[in-house]
């Protein structure tokens, strides 16, 4: 059985494409856990034809999480941007970390400052994420300014396999966030661009991965 400097962490993804960033993360931050994927690539297709979260897709989740959970796993964490309230529905099923995606990044972004710029290519991926943005500053008495922008191009890139050219589109988007104080990733996929975004906005950029494996590692170490 591992133990919390080596535990079973499950990682649950809507599209293969998350997949490489997040185990660079681990194996950079964290290469001791152990690592096992769940993927359904038809989520981020439903979610795109019914326009919103609907209870299937909670239901859905449920039953990754549990599986995880029953399958020994120590820590769960999403990939998948666009789901936040599916996987808040998910945090209270089982007794172990459930990772929303970006919460994780959302709270190293609000150290820099209160005008965030939120940078995605997968356009569902901006309204979830902004909410969780103002939803966590709320609680901290503090207003945000987002600028939300979308690398149209991008991700049809990354699916034919050119990687420098969706990391191209975003960096050149990168370019209007020039007057905030930091750039947020809103995908996992997103990450091989960090950066050049960095340098096309000169602000810090911040990835979802890399703050995510963090967080995880420092709940369960501290609780060894």
């Amino acid at each position: 059985m591992s133990t919390d400097h080596n535990p079973k962490i499950f990682l649950i993804h809507a599209t293969a494409l998350a997949m490489p960033a997040i185990k660079t993360s681990f194996d950079t931050l964290w290469p001791e856990a152990k690592l096992s994927n769940l993927l359904d690539d038809s989520l981020s297709t439903d979610l795109q034809e019914q326009g919103s979260i609907t209870a299937s897709i909670i239901g859905r989740f449920k039953a990754l999480v549990e599986y995880g959970y029953r399958s020994g796993g120590r820590g769960i964490v999403f990939t998948c941007s666009s789901f936040g309230p599916a996987i808040d529905a998910c945090k209270q099923i089982v007794p172990i970390p459930v990772l929303k995606p970006n919460e994780a990044m959302i709270e190293e972004a609000l150290r820099y400052g209160d005008r965030i710029a939120l940078l995605a290519t997968f356009d569902p991926a901006i309204k979830p994420i902004s909410d969780e943005f103002n939803e966590y500053a709320r609680t901290l008495g503090r207003k945000l300014t987002i600028l939300p922008i979308v690398a149209a191009n991008a991700l049809d890139a990354l699916r034919r396999g050119d990687v420098a050219g969706h990391d191209e589109f975003i960096a050149e988007e990168a370019r209007k966030a020039t007057a905030c104080d930091v750039v947020c990733f809103a995908q996992f996929s997103m990450t091989t661009a960090a950066r050049r975004c960095s340098e096309a906005s000169g602000r810090p950029v911040l990835t979802t991965p890399d703050s995510a494996v963090a967080k995880l590692k420092g709940l369960l170490i501290a609780s060894v």
